[in-house]
């Protein structure tokens, strides 16, 4: 087996410089001497022994990844998406799946933990979290990332939910829609009142009443948007039902639109939808989904970032810009492949604070 020994013999030096270029210090190494000891580790096929580095240095290399449900596209995406950034950031991931519920959040916590990962993402689970105890006696770093808990003193990085809500109906209105229903998320979920916040806040602005308008929660997922959907709309004359649906995930519009569709009703014609998140399928129904695209690039970087840098997250929160997809179902042009390859629209300003009318 190849030992840290033979790399320094090779390179010429000796290895405690060797140990200083792979673990980036605590000393500095001249560029020429860096140069020959990567060029002798690439020689011998050396790796260094993980699990003697974790002991001698209390660190694993390795963050934590806890989502809520990891068949959700959504989540997926960003799950895939932070996976790249923290292998490009020198460390591995171990995903864990809560699955909405709190028992099995809590253990996979505990899982977590005991693996010493050096840092945790945390999705929260739509449900009261039982793991806060956990994560705060252990002293581990942690960063929400789409979900907010206030409980938990960690950082925050989250998508303007609230702003890109409000730019999704205003632009339904836009469109000369002023019956304009809202289903939405299970209120545990952090995401789903600022998002509903976001449609009362531009229905109000326009002078519409929201409290004279549906507005339906269930859980995420097609199924059962489908089913609430289809309850409210059989039965009602074209002058009693919604013209348009502001729909809180695009997993959600799926099932409206497939509604819609049963009942007889042209989309956008007669119901024009909008919904939020951007997965990648919100382009494939006909019409394409006019959505608001969450920034899954920046949550995962700025999650990672967070995680790694020197200085702790704790009470940081940090909100992303959004931007608005306008395709098909709001009455838009539909683009050709639901403009998946297309650019996505100038990003909506973050809203800083909920309007005065609420």
């Amino acid at each position: 087996m190849v030992t840290r020994r033979d790399v320094a013999r090779l390179a010429g030096t000796s290895e405690s410089v060797v140990s200083y270029v792979l673990n980036a210090g605590p000393r500095n190494v001249a560029p020429a001497t860096r140069d020959r000891v990567l060029a002798a580790i690439d020689e011998l096929g050396y790796r260094p022994n993980a699990v003697a580095r974790s002991l001698r240095t209390s660190r694993t290399r390795t963050l934590g990844l806890l989502v809520p449900d990891n068949a959700n596209p959504f989540f997926a995406e960003l799950a895939a998406q932070i996976a790249e950034d923290t292998f490009a950031a020198g460390h591995s991931l171990l995903l864990a799946n809560s699955r909405e519920d709190p028992d099995r959040e809590a253990e996979q916590v505990r899982i977590l933990l005991d693996r010493k990962v050096d840092g945790l993402m945390l999705i929260p689970a739509c449900a009261p979290t039982q793991c806060v105890d956990d994560l705060v006696s252990s002293g581990v770093r942690c960063v929400l990332v789409d979900r907010e808990l206030p409980r938990l003193a960690a950082g925050t990085v989250v998508a303007d939910h609230i702003g890109g809500a409000r730019a999704a109906v205003t632009h339904l209105l836009e469109h000369g829609r002023r019956r304009i229903a809202c289903v939405a998320g299970p209120h545990c979920a952090s995401p789903t009142d600022d998002r509903v916040l976001g449609w009362r806040s531009a229905l109000i602005a326009a002078q519409v009443d929201p409290d004279a308008l549906p507005l339906l929660h269930t859980p995420f997922g097609r199924m059962s948007a489908y089913t609430a959907a289809t309850e409210l709309l059989s039965g009602l004359t074209s002058a009693e039902r919604p013209d348009a649906f502001f729909v809180t995930s695009d997993e959600q519009a799926v099932g409206v639109l497939r509604a819609a569709l049963e009942l007889g009703l042209r989309v956008p014609q007669d119901l024009a939808i909008a919904s939020f998140d951007g997965i990648a399928g919100s382009a494939y129904p006909v019409p394409a989904l006019t959505t608001v695209s969450q920034p899954i690039a920046e949550l995962s970087r700025t999650a990672v970032r967070l995680l790694l840098d020197a200085e702790d997250p704790v009470g940081k929160r940090i909100v992303l810009p959004v931007s608005l997809l306008r395709r098909g179902s709001c009455g838009c042009p539909d683009p050709a492949g639901g403009g998946c390859s297309a650019s996505a629209s100038p990003a909506v300003p973050p809203c800083t604070a909920p309007p005065s009318a609420e």
